[in-house]
């Protein structure tokens, strides 16, 4: 394949870009950073432009077979429409086979003021819109929760050093973690597999936990004792807010506001067959857990000190 990855300079994009790669998929992305920032995607060619501009969108998809997109960190109606609008006529005007969405979270059968959700919506229905009537594919993939989240600086010390799972959601949500690697693997099984064209997937890991069983699969892969800390969704933006900006941050956090308030208490867990569908096994929590470097974060901690 060819694939235009729209969004691989981030870190599911970026994931599904690794894999393409790695199985010897030729991979193009689209970015405004310089040369000395882009990140290192080995097998990625970097083609400089902006999603808010039609033509450099086209440009990106000049003779790719296939896309994955993943739409970045904004939740402006306005701008998150155009971004679609331009991949879907890039899409149509060069002939891609299949487009593969990722919607970065699941997104609630009704509509909230949550423009987490509602701008990711959007974009979906403006793909498929777009692409009517073409010979383009489509299948919309809607992610959980990411595990790759807790591997982080903001949880990876608390969790190696004193056993402290702390996360914006509550104990008692039952949720499907998903790696970024096995995102990605979903994403793959979406661009090549027959029978899900047209569809829209949720996705997740093979079990729903609620945060102390998620503990208890953390406990396992560390071997130690951990404990999970719902933390206060506002604790969560504030500290989010320092790193990705107010605006990205007020975005991202919305969705465990609104999963706090106790709307939507199984919006995040288990899968509608999606499983079955790609033909993907997500890995175990507690394999995940075991398989990832947390001896980083207490190294970290001894040389800061």
């Amino acid at each position: 394949m060819r694939v235009a990855v729209v969004g691989a300079t981030g870190f599911q994009g970026g994931a599904v870009a690794r894999l393409l790669a790695e199985r010897k998929h030729r991979v193009r992305t689209l970015t405004r950073r310089p040369e000395g920032e882009r990140p290192a995607l080995a097998g990625t060619a970097f083609v400089n432009g902006d999603l808010a501009h039609a033509d450099h969108v086209r440009h990106l998809f000049e003779r790719a077979t296939h896309a994955s997109v993943v739409m970045p960190l904004v939740y402006d109606a306005e701008t998150v429409g155009a971004y679609a609008r331009n991949i879907a006529d890039a899409a149509r005007e060069t002939g891609v086979r299949r487009v593969v969405y990722n919607s970065n979270t699941r997104v609630p059968r009704a509509s909230t003021d949550v423009a987490a959700f509602e701008t990711r919506r959007l974009a979906e229905t403006v793909l498929r819109e777009g692409l009517r009537g073409s010979d383009v594919e489509l299948v919309v993939l809607r992610p959980p929760v990411y595990l790759d989240n807790l591997f982080s600086p903001w949880n990876g010390p608390a969790l190696a050093k004193e056993g402290v799972l702390a996360y914006p959601l509550p104990a008692a949500t039952r949720t499907a973690w998903i790696s970024h690697r096995d995102l990605a693997e979903a994403v793959y099984a979406a661009l090549t597999v027959d029978g899900v064209a047209g569809r829209t997937l949720d996705i997740g890991g093979s079990r729903s936990l609620t945060g102390h069983e998620l503990a208890q699969a953390f406990a396992r892969g560390l071997g130690r004792d951990v404990r999970y800390v719902p933390l206060d969704p506002h604790v969560f933006e504030e500290g989010l807010a320092r790193v990705v900006g107010p605006v990205a941050a007020a975005g991202v956090a919305g969705i465990y506001h609104y999963l706090a308030s106790g709307a939507g208490p199984d919006l995040m867990a288990a899968d509608d067959g999606a499983a079955g569908a790609l033909s993907v096994r997500p890995a175990p929590v507690d394999e995940w857990v075991a398989r990832q470097p947390w001896q980083i974060w207490s190294d970290e901690a001894t040389a800061a000190s």
